[in-house]
């Protein structure tokens, strides 16, 4: 039974389309996660995911990359939020804001604290959509470790979070204007009228098509002049392809 059967089943088992990732890559992280949890072949792994509902977890907190933090690359959000003062908020007292394959909350909760900043008051909608339901749970509590928080001005920290134990938990208010909801990008069909769209650190892990397909269904829910903002190790170089041009290194505006 070969890895190509195993994604096959993972398409039934858990509705994520593994063929979409790039392969190589792919199949050397399961590979490497097959050997840390002591299984030496896809059966007995199918077989452990299938008992063993930590391990299931294990396995989409894996595939599904749920690593984040608050303000990752701090200077470069500086740079989304001096777009978001000049470019979207003039005239516009109500973004739609989408925060796509959010993880654990922080890219969001992050938006929603520069929104508070930036337009005190302001109806502002921002939605925050996840594959992974657990995580999503995860995200809706608010919960974060020093390390998550570690990008956060201190003048924010004292704002919008408060200390319990070893945990910051965001401020309730911070917390409502965030909506969380279970969402495919591969699979699932998009949302349209959007100021702004955050993915940050994901389309790189997916095959060329795949991107493709992504970045035209970026661009279609965009408005026009609306923000594409992606991850410090992710470039569009075929950004008018899209109908894109280029509004900074990691920011993309819809033409």
């Amino acid at each position: 039974m070969d890895l190509v059967y195993f994604e096959q089943w993972v398409l039934k088992e858990f509705n994520i389309n593994l063929s979409a990732y790039k392969s190589n890559q792919l199949h050397r992280r399961i590979l490497s996660l097959m050997s840390r949890v002591g299984v030496k072949s896809v059966e007995d792994y199918i077989a452990l995911l299938k008992k063993d509902k930590s391990q299931r977890q294990r396995f989409l907190d894996f595939i599904t990359i749920n690593v984040s933090e608050f303000f990752r690359n701090p200077e470069i959000f500086e740079e989304l939020k001096e777009k978001i003062l000049k470019e979207l908020l003039p005239g516009n007292r109500s973004l739609k804001i989408w925060s796509a394959a959010c993880s654990i909350g922080a890219e969001p909760y992050s938006l929603a604290i520069i929104m508070d900043n930036l337009s005190p008051g302001g109806k502002h909608k921002i939605i925050a959509t996840d594959i992974d339901s657990t995580i999503l749970d995860r995200a809706r509590a608010g919960e974060y470790s020093f390390s998550e928080v570690k990008n956060v001005k201190k003048e924010y920290l004292d704002k919008y979070f408060k200390v319990s134990g070893d945990k910051y938990i965001i401020d309730s208010r911070i917390k409502n204007m965030v909506s969380f909801k279970k969402h495919d990008l591969i699979l699932e069909a998009y949302e349209k009228d959007f100021d702004l769209i955050v993915c940050r650190n994901v389309v790189i892990y997916f095959n060329q098509d795949v991107k493709d397909a992504i970045y035209k269904k970026f661009s279609s829910s965009l408005k026009k002049g609306g923000l594409l903002f992606v991850g410090a190790t992710e470039s569009i170089y075929n950004y008018k392809d899209y109908g894109f041009d280029k509004a900074s290194t990691f920011i993309y505006r819809k033409l």
